[in-house]
């Protein structure tokens, strides 16, 4: 399977959870991904969080903007994706490990 799926992140103050958003993502069966973390503009310590995840792995990209809401950072997020399919997931949230392989089948 050759399908790129763009997973688009926004964040905002989720230290709490994103560990668990992001790791569940670089656990997919389907590795054929990146990871779009646009965080806006957070005071808590996700940006030290997402670049960690940055070093680790490179399909993991992270953009950081002011403060604008969800659907500015989606939309950063949109603007730089590179997939054939694109995937919003919030920051709070996580993946079962064949979400992607069920979404590129169902394509």
């Amino acid at each position: 399977m050759d399908h790129l799926v763009s997973i688009i992140v926004p964040v905002y103050n989720a230290e709490t959870s994103l560990e668990t958003c992001l790791s569940s993502v670089l656990q997919q069966t389907h590795g054929q991904f990146e990871l779009i973390v646009v965080n806006d503009g957070s005071r808590d310590d996700s940006q030290k969080i997402v670049d960690s995840y940055v070093k680790q792995d490179q399909r993991v990209k992270s953009f950081i903007i002011r403060n604008q809401g969800p659907s500015i950072a989606r939309n950063v997020g949109i603007d730089v994706a590179q997939g054939q399919s694109i995937f919003f997931l919030d920051a709070d949230d996580s993946l079962e490990m064949n979400a992607l392989e069920l979404l590129v089948k169902a394509q």
